[in-house]
Order: C-alpha cells, then sequence, then structure tokens
C-alpha cells in the first residue's frame, strides 16, 4: 500500500502557550499532508519514537486517556485507508480526497449539520425549491427525535420504520406525505455515501421500500376544459385570473404553477415561450398559438421584458418569491374549488389538473408516449406513464363495448 497514518508532532507550528499541536501525518504516493486531533501539548512531553504522551505530561487529568483518545482517532482514519484499499479506490485519489474521507467522518458525523449544510448549498445556488424540502425533512426529524442529534450510523432500518409509525400516528398525515419525506431522506443519505460519511453497505433503503398510494383520478373530460373556458366571470377578477392560469398551465404542455409564476416577457422570443423548468431544468420552446395569444394578450399590455407576466410575483427576493408562490397556489387551488362547483365538475380540483388532464388528452388523441414526455419535461418515461396509470372511464367503457358486441 502507498499511504500510511502515523501520529507526529508538527513543531513548524508553535502556539503562543509555547506547545506543539498533535497530528495525524497523512502520507499517500510520497506525498505527505496533517490532519489536526484537535489537541496541544509542550515539545518535552511527545515521544515521537513510541508515538504517544509522556507519562510525566502534568497539563492534563489523564494522559492516559489522552493517549487511548489518540489512538482512536489513528484507528479511525486507518480503518478509512484500509476499506479504501479493499474496494480498490485508494490508488486513484488524491491526497487531499483521501485527506477528506477522514476528516469528512468526523466534520459530518451529524445527519442534521450534514443536511443543514447541504440545504445552504443548495439556497447558494438558487435552489430554493429542493432546499425547503430538506429544510422541512430536518425540521420533521428533529421533532421525531425530540431535537437530539441523530448521528450516520443511527439512520438504519429500524430508525426509518419507527419514523413511519411516528409520522402515521398524527391526524391528516398520509402515506404519501411521508414517501416525500422518505425521498428527500434517502437524497441526503446517497450524498453521505458519495462523500464517504457512511459505508453503502449501510444503505437502508436496501431492506426499507418507500411506499405510496395510488392518487385519485386527477384528469378531467375536455367537456370540463371548455365549460372552463367559456365562464363569464369579471375581467381583473381572481376567479378571472385563476381560470386564464389553469387554461394557460393546460395550453402550456401542463405547465406547472412555479413555471407559470416565474415567465417573464423576456421569455417570450419570436412567438414562442421560451423556459427552463423548475423542477427539472429541462428546456422548452412552445409555440403560441392562437388560443395562447389570446389568453396572453391581457397580461402582456404595458410589460417591460424584465417584468413577470402573471400578477403572482411582487418581491425581488427569490426567498420571498418561493414563500409567495406557496401562499398564492394556495388560494389558487382554493378558487379552482369554487369554479369547478361552478362548472358541474366533482373531481377535486388542484394546480396538478391541468397537467393530468393536458397528459391524458393528448393520450386520448394518440400522441406517442415518448412525445407526451417530452411535453411534459419528465426526465424518465416511467414518470409519464405514472401520469397515464389510470385510464379514463370512457377508454375502458369504449373497450368493452367492442369487446361486449359479439
Amino acid at each position: 500500500m502507498n499511504t500510511s497514518i502515523t501520529l507526529s508532532m508538527d513543531l513548524r507550528r508553535a502556539q503562543k502557550t509555547g506547545s506543539y499541536p498533535i497530528i495525524l501525518r497523512l502520507t499517500h504516493f510520497r506525498k505527505t499532508t496533517a490532519i489536526s486531533t484537535g489537541q496541544s501539548i509542550p515539545a518535552e512531553f511527545w515521544d515521537e519514537t513510541k508515538r504517544k504522551v509522556k507519562k510525566s505530561y502534568t497539563g492534563i487529568k489523564s494522559v492516559s486517556n489522552l493517549n487511548n483518545f489518540l489512538n482512536k482517532e489513528l484507528g479511525n482514519a486507518q480503518e478509512i485507508i484500509n476499506r479504501l484499499h479493499e474496494k480498490g479506490q485508494l490508488n486513484y485519489l488524491s491526497i487531499k480526497e483521501v485527506r477528506q474521507k477522514i476528516v469528512g467522518k468526523n466534520k459530518y458525523h451529524s445527519f442534521f449539520k450534514f443536511g443543514k449544510d447541504h440545504e445552504k448549498d443548495l439556497r447558494s445556488v438558487r435552489r430554493i425549491g429542493t432546499a425547503d424540502s430538506y429544510k422541512d425533512l430536518l425540521s420533521r426529524l428533529k421533532t421525531f427525535t425530540n431535537d437530539k442529534d441523530l448521528k450516520f450510523n443511527e439512520v438504519n432500518y429500524d430508525f426509518l420504520k419507527k419514523f413511519e409509525r411516528f409520522h402515521m400516528s398524527r391526524d391528516g398525515n398520509s402515506l404519501n406525505g411521508l414517501a416525500s419525506y422518505l425521498r428527500t431522506l434517502r437524497a441526503i443519505y446517497n450524498k453521505g455515501i458519495k462523500e464517504g460519511l457512511i459505508d453503502k453497505e449501510a444503505y437502508p433503503f436496501s431492506d426499507y421500500k418507500i411506499k405510496t398510494t395510488p392518487t385519485l383520478k386527477r384528469a378531467i373530460d375536455a367537456k370540463y376544459i371548455k365549460k372552463i373556458l367559456e365562464l363569464e366571470l369579471e375581467e381583473g377578477s381572481w376567479p378571472f385570473h385563476y381560470r386564464n392560469y389553469f387554461l394557460l398551465s393546460y395550453m402550456l404542455f401542463g405547465m406547472s404553477f412555479i413555471d407559470l409564476a416565474f415567465l417573464k416577457r423576456k421569455n417570450i422570443v419570436n412567438e414562442r415561450i421560451q423556459f427552463q423548468r423548475k423542477k427539472t431544468s429541462k428546456e422548452h420552446d412552445i409555440k403560441i398559438t392562437e388560443q395562447l395569444h389570446e389568453l396572453l394578450r391581457y397580461y402582456l399590455k404595458g410589460k417591460d421584458k424584465d417584468d413577470f407576466i402573471l400578477p403572482i410575483l411582487t418581491s425581488s427576493s427569490l426567498e420571498e418569491q418561493y414563500k409567495q408562490i406557496k401562499g398564492a397556489r394556495k388560494r389558487y387551488n382554493i378558487g379552482l374549488g369554487k369554479i369547478a362547483k361552478r362548472c358541474g365538475i366533482e373531481n377535486h380540483m388542484t394546480s396538478y389538473v391541468s397537467r393530468h388532464s393536458f397528459a391524458t388528452h393528448a393520450m386520448l388523441k394518440k400522441v406517442p408516449l415518448q412525445v407526451i414526455s417530452a411535453m411534459l419535461g419528465h426526465n424518465k418515461l416511467s414518470t409519464t406513464q405514472i401520469y397515464l396509470k389510470s385510464l379514463p372511464s370512457v377508454v375502458l367503457d369504449t373497450y368493452q363495448e367492442e369487446l361486449n358486441s359479439i
């Protein structure tokens, strides 16, 4: 093995007290670097031959405990090096990367600290939605653990089962809500594996499977889309806007509410709407049809290129914009419920209905699955198949009539 690690004293860095730091000296392919142990003593009390603190040192209550601590730090580091060697990874890492594997174990021993640091990283690159998901999960876990710290090795199969029982025992909580939390937890855990904070063999999701329940059919029949379109509403009223948001979403390949909210005048280029999905970062380039033009004309009057098209966002702060979207979406869903009553729609109406309706109607018009998937901006066909899993009753009825006509 071309890698070794030993306890040593760094005589180059004298402290104000006259002590010198005790370090782990890492050597990897003839390069060396130091890893702090957080301990320091006067030079005359360090035995460089035996790599330990001399018994004559009186600056601490127990020299034996200090040496045990130093040996434990050395043993933990050596174990990480051995494991990397066994996996055939050691020879392909730089000394900086090996050091990080060792330091990272201690730096992010806490699952909460690791998750919080990654939440901050996400906010720094303006991925606010994902950062909020991290924040919500960590808050939920802290409630579950009574605000006690959570170590990576404690996130195991038993922990997940207990968290499941905790979540489901609360009134109003759903299996799909639990699945949302657990998918975020799994994402953080996978990052921990990649950064060498926990072994891949400890991965709890090999045994624990995230469960979901099928959602009720979200798509509405095409005749109801027409009813919504033909509603007579006071121009400029909130029902007027909510109806238009729904139709815009439907006509723009089921555009999500958050993407609608962030649309700006500059996204319209050569009679096309060009934007990037917030959720998947996929680029879209959608033709503005005559029907779309009619809807957009009202909102584009007097707008400059950097103005938002729809009256949803008013803040210039990205954090505040995401908060505004949450509140606006809640009011929008309530408004859709009222519109549904006026149109005789029995389905529970939310912002997702326009997206699912678009996908279902595209399928009924025999648009190929790959094309529907591209229109929706999905990264996987399997996601599109979930959207279309529940076939409308009219499709089943048609096939039944054909099969029964003997």
